[in-house]
């Protein structure tokens, strides 16, 4: 059985705990530590005037070339820790340098609006008779 699609979440939503336990996925963040000896990631992103991190084990992706201050998309899912954190099991952790982040953002926003309107039953809609076969 194939893992469940990773859904986009702001780090300032991850942070904030807006994110099911054990939910597969997709965010972003500058990574600022790596733990090797614990295979263990802190990425950071700023929102407004707030710095927000999250913590990412990276079991399943080691080795791989850590890059300090660079950008990094990581999928995985939220396991909440017994000390009450929470942090992302990496299935993929992609360095991602480069990459306009406002446009992220914008695009994650985007894809949230068609996914509502897509839920929305409407004339035209999926259940329409004139798309039935």
């Amino acid at each position: 059985m194939l893992p469940r699609p990773g859904v986009y979440y702001f780090p300032w939503e991850v942070s904030a705990c807006q994110v099911p336990d054990g939910g597969t996925l997709r965010t972003f963040g500058r990574l600022c530590v790596y733990d090797m000896a614990q295979s263990r990631v802190t990425l950071r992103a700023q929102h407004g005037s707030q710095e927000h991190q999250i913590l990412v084990c990276t079991k399943l992706v080691e080795p791989f070339q850590a890059q300090v201050g660079s950008l990094y998309l990581v999928l995985g899912e939220l396991e909440q820790q017994e000390d009450g954190s929470s942090v992302v099991k990496a299935r993929v952790l992609t360095c991602v340098e480069g990459m306009n982040v406002p446009s992220l953002e914008q695009a994650i926003l985007e894809q949230r609006l068609y996914q509502q309107e897509r839920q929305r039953p409407g004339p035209g809609g999926a259940c329409s008779p004139s798309h039935q076969p």
